[in-house]
């Protein structure tokens, strides 16, 4: 079985994904065209020569309809005979795609493929897929009955269970701002980022969401994002810390990695930089939701025949704060080597590319410390979470 190897991996900065955000002009499928073009572009490749494009997109509805992968892959001008396909698994959706793609490539169905991500949720807000209706049928009403709840609920949930107050999650969001600024000054993201060019001919070149004044005392006053009396009745352990400056923002993002066999990298002349060496994916209790990482962490150490120590970096998507807490309470993470670049509280959770945008900020921490091996994990809406561990080369 052949390696499925990275060769490369590239972003757009990160807007604010609202109404003048620097990005919000820009159409969802032109934004991930300009990550597709750049793949070709950067690697001397031909659009014949890739077999797939497979594009996590969560909000697929009005302007991210119609297949975005294939309506994106043809506003790059790639040519007509390269097939594309929407992947949904919520805030994991380019993370899944990687791991389809690697797959394949592992299973001999394909040589190269592209896996990548995008939302624009200035111009498609979260939720504008189900509209007005409720994605719940009369199975789930039944199975539930008190309800499910939205994120920001279980991030409350996540916070009571672990004892997390209101000082710790502010502190490691004012942290994640801290490391973001000073990764961005450092140079650290030049390798990733492409520019965004809008249609007044100014660049986009920088992450819009990174807040370099950040401070815990700043986020103090911030008021409780998701605080519900109704909540507060049926679950009245909750503190109410979650605020919008301890949650990550929305934004609005493109992101991809170039994924092929390493028999088909050397044949090209191309350097692979890392290997997929581990997968996994998990289901998690829906009602806490974001606590998946725990669970696809202890499976995907089990597949990979890894121990917790052999990691040198960990990204665990921030999606609120409480989520990468209570992770790495649960392993006793080093938190030099969880999130060493700031994370989505900074960066920002375009939830469709957060996947490919983390596994690209992963592979070039390895590259800058040496490291070997780092993990990737994520939650997802309705109580799931991936898992990947990477090997650089």
């Amino acid at each position: 079985m052949d390696d499925a190897v990275i060769v490369d991996v590239v972003r757009t900065a990160s807007g604010k994904g609202k109404q003048g955000g620097a990005l919000s002009g820009v159409h969802p499928s032109d934004l991930m065209a300009g990550v597709l073009s750049a793949l070709l572009e950067r690697n001397g490749l031909e659009s014949t020569q890739i077999d797939d494009v497979l594009v996590g997109c969560v909000s697929q509805a009005g302007e991210q309809t119609g297949d975005i992968a294939r309506t994106s892959l043809l506003a790059a001008g790639f040519d007509e005979s390269v097939p594309g396909v929407s992947i949904d698994r919520q805030c994991g959706s380019s993370q899944q795609a990687a791991h389809f793609g690697a797959q394949g490539i592992m299973a001999g169905a394909y040589d190269i493929v592209i896996a990548a991500g995008v939302e624009s949720m200035s111009r498609v807000p979260l939720g504008s897929a189900s509209g007005p209706q409720s994605p719940y049928g009369a199975g789930i009403a039944a199975r539930y009955p008190e309800g499910l709840v939205g994120q920001g609920i279980s991030a409350e949930l996540v916070a009571a269970k672990w004892g997390f107050d209101r000082g710790q999650l502010d502190a490691f969001s004012a942290e994640s701002h801290r490391r973001a600024a000073a990764a961005a000054a450092s140079g650290a993201f030049d390798r990733e980022l492409i520019p965004v060019t809008l249609a007044d001919g100014s660049v986009v070149d920088a992450d819009e969401t990174i807040r370099p004044s950040t401070t815990v005392e700043g986020l103090a006053g911030l008021p409780p994002a998701f605080k519900n009396p109704g909540m507060s009745e049926r679950f009245p352990q909750l503190g109410w810390n979650i605020t919008a400056g301890n949650s990550s923002p929305l934004t609005d993002a493109a992101s991809g990695a170039l994924i092929m066999s390493a028999t088909m990298a050397q044949k090209l002349g191309l350097t692979p930089r890392a290997r997929f060496h581990s997968f996994a994916v998990v289901g998690d209790d829906p009602i806490y939701m974001l606590t998946g990482p725990i669970p696809a962490t202890h499976k995907i150490l089990a597949r990979s025949g890894l121990s917790f120590s052999d990691l040198d970096v960990y990204e665990v998507n921030e999606a609120f704060a409480s989520v990468p807490l209570a992770w790495a309470h649960e392993f006793d993470a080093d938190p030099d080597k969880l999130n060493p670049l700031g994370g989505a509280i900074a960066l920002g959770h375009a939830v469709g590319a957060s996947g490919t945008r983390l596994l690209g900020t992963l592979l070039h921490q390895l590259e800058a410390t040496g490291g070997r091996y780092g993990l990737q994990t994520m939650c997802e809406g309705g109580g799931m979470a991936n898992a990947t561990v990477i090997e650089r080369l």
